[in-house]
């Protein structure tokens, strides 16, 4: 099989493309309008998509922006990193974290990070074999 081709998504019809994919990590959006909508409020604070595509379909994404805070400097935040179920352990997750790094470094940031859920055990190994230290707990509270 050959290496999909990575593109952000930026076209409506781009990102409305990506919801079959976003529902297996997000499944609360109800359709690709939903999603498209919550994309577009979030480019607003700096959010990007980057897609893995074979042909029309979107096999994996990574939804990630640029930050500051005082504990880490400039930094890239992943905020969505998905693979369709039938793609994993194909490599795309590392290629699409990759490219986000490359991106993130070639603009001077120095650090990424991420968060995931405590009972996703197979992606916390994923992220522990791409690199990724367990750096912090994270806390919430709905409000």
């Amino acid at each position: 099989m050959s290496a999909p081709e990575l593109r952000r998504a930026e076209a409506d019809r781009d990102v409305e493309a990506c919801f079959p994919l976003m529902q297996q990590l997000r499944p609360h959006l109800a359709d690709g309008t939903e999603l498209l909508a919550r994309v577009r409020r979030q480019e607003a604070e700096g959010y990007r998509l980057l897609v893995a595509w074979r042909g029309d379909t979107a096999v994996g994404a990574a939804g990630y922006r640029f930050q500051e805070n005082l504990i880490r400097g400039r930094f890239v935040y992943v905020d969505d990193l998905v693979v369709l179920d039938s793609e994993r352990r194909s490599g795309i997750g590392a290629v699409l974290l990759d490219e986000v790094a490359r991106v993130a470094k070639s603009a001077g940031y120095g650090w990424l990070t991420l968060d995931t859920a405590l009972n996703n055990v197979l992606g916390q190994r994923f992220y522990f074999r791409w690199g990724l230290l367990s750096t912090a707990l994270h806390f919430g509270k709905a409000l």
